[in-house]
């Protein structure tokens, strides 16, 4: 776990001209809709009002924030702007002259920072999976192999390439990694001494991924866009990149699902989104950092959830209650509320006399385990030791979490009895994710499945190894 270090003030919701009632009722919502969330973390006026988090997870625990960490990227490339070392017009082959590929076509050739941070190069899908595919060891000229659909910046089209590229290109004219320039520039001087990467095999940084921190350091970061910029009484980042790059660039394509996510189709600004009400950096399963400006609001959010759904509730149960204030009872009853959260453990009884060993089935497309693997479930004091093969031990509570971290990396994990069936949740606490065992004493099988698939893969092992390196074969 990380020491943690307060970097905003405190306030009674109100004192800070909040109704405690608004954030109770986005509470209920955010229940009714099963809505998992991990931790929420609501600024007004610059205070911290609210702040909770659901047991196992806590606030000194990074977290993955996804795609969130591309607004950090953005504020990256605006820094090595205001430094003179970068422009908007600075193009990919210029600056990147050693992945240009000998046959790159004359738009590739045209790809500039501007098309990068508002995702407007011109490919019809997300070029990740196909740019990598092509070009294993080289990310960047297989986004420039790949053919174009449309004139770059005339359509957005989601492209977790684009980060990536733009990553490099800050690297190359700072000659610092992504880590090192923002450790140096942004959250060192903020106070933030626990920024985590996930990185590919050759030690660089996804770009567009892979940034964990705890709760209070993503609320910080939408404080410091609010205030253009300003921490305490320095000018950490240019004002004039703030408001670009939170302005809308681009208008966003529908989503070909036909679903109506009205915050993700307000339009795209440079590596941010366009919301309803004000802005947001987002992360996939719910990783959140919403602005809302008019109203001095900042909310943090992590999870593993319906993103929109988080959206409408913030809408419809919060904003109304600001300016609203309230009494000192209902805050006490909020705050009450919010050291109270937890995630339910499994139901059931201890039996804890009882041991079983299985061969794990892996015909479902979310294992988290390869196929045939020796699960062994062995009772401990109040617990559970499952062994998986040779490949990871996790420590199991019973009515309470348990933590253990057996490839160096935390996972808390309860589990009970269910009739023949031991059933389990392993979370893997720095990310939104879990997995859930559930083994057959009966018949000797066990299934261990993701409630939600990390996007960099299946095998469960790859996200509790220390250090973090979920894409080991890009060189």
């Amino acid at each position: 776990m990380s020491s943690q270090r307060t970097l905003l003030p405190r306030s009674a919701p109100a004192a800070s001209g909040i109704s405690s009632r608004s954030i109770a009722a986005l509470l209920d919502r955010l229940e009714a809709r099963s809505v998992e969330c991990h931790s929420i973390m609501v600024v007004h006026h610059g205070h911290v009002v609210a702040e909770g988090w659901w047991a196992p997870y806590s606030a000194d625990r990074p977290h993955l924030l996804y795609s969130l960490t591309k607004s950090f990227t953005s504020i990256a490339v605006g820094l090595a702007i205001g430094d003179g070392l970068l422009s908007l017009d600075d193009r990919v082959v210029d600056v990147l002259p050693d992945h240009v590929p000998a046959d790159v076509s004359e738009q590739g050739r045209r790809i500039t920072v501007h098309h990068l941070l508002s995702m407007t190069a011109g490919h019809p899908t997300d070029s990740l999976a196909e740019a990598w595919e092509l070009e294993p060891g080289d990310l960047v000229k297989g986004f420039l192999r790949l053919p174009f659909a449309t004139a770059e910046g005339k359509r957005h089209t989601y492209d977790n390439s684009t980060t990536f590229i733009l990553a490099r290109m800050v690297e190359r004219v700072t000659g610092r990694g992504l880590p090192e320039f923002l450790d140096e520039r942004l959250f060192r001087p903020m106070g933030i001494d626990h920024a985590e990467w996930d990185r590919v095999a050759n030690g660089a940084a996804f770009g567009f991924h892979g940034l964990h921190l705890t709760t209070e350091p993503v609320a910080a970061f939408g404080e410091l866009l609010l205030r253009g910029g300003i921490w305490g009484d320095q000018q950490l980042v240019p004002r004039d990149w703030v408001e670009l790059a939170t302005r809308r660039h681009i208008d966003c394509v529908p989503f070909e699902d036909g679903s109506t996510d009205a915050d993700f189709s307000r339009g795209y600004g440079y590596q941010f989104w366009m919301s309803r009400h004000g802005y947001h950096g987002h992360g996939a399963f719910g990783q959140q950092c919403v602005v809302v400006p008019s109203h001095d609001l900042v909310i943090a959010v992590t999870a593993q959830g319906d993103a929109q759904a988080v959206f409408d509730a913030m809408w419809e149960c919060l904003l109304p209650g600001v300016g609203q204030g309230g009494s000192a009872r209902d805050d006490e009853i909020l705050a009450d509320r919010l050291r109270r959260l937890s995630l339910p453990p499994v139901p059931g009884s201890a039996g804890r006399e009882r041991s079983v060993s299985a061969k794990l089935d892996a015909s479902a497309e979310d294992s988290a385990l390869p196929d045939g693997t020796t699960v062994v479930v062995a009772p401990t004091d109040g617990g559970w030791l499952v062994r998986f093969e040779s490949l990871l031990d996790i420590e199991v509570g019973h009515g309470e979490w348990r933590e253990s971290s057996p490839l160096g990396r935390p996972v808390a994990a309860a589990g009970a009895w269910q009739g023949s069936m031991f059933v389990a949740d392993l979370y893997v606490i720095t990310t939104p994710h879990r997995v859930r065992l559930v083994v057959d004493a009966d018949a000797g099988t066990a299934v261990a499945t993701w409630s939600t698939v990390p996007l960099t893969g299946p095998r469960l092992e790859l996200h509790v190894r220390s250090p973090l390196m979920t894409r080991p074969d890009v060189a």
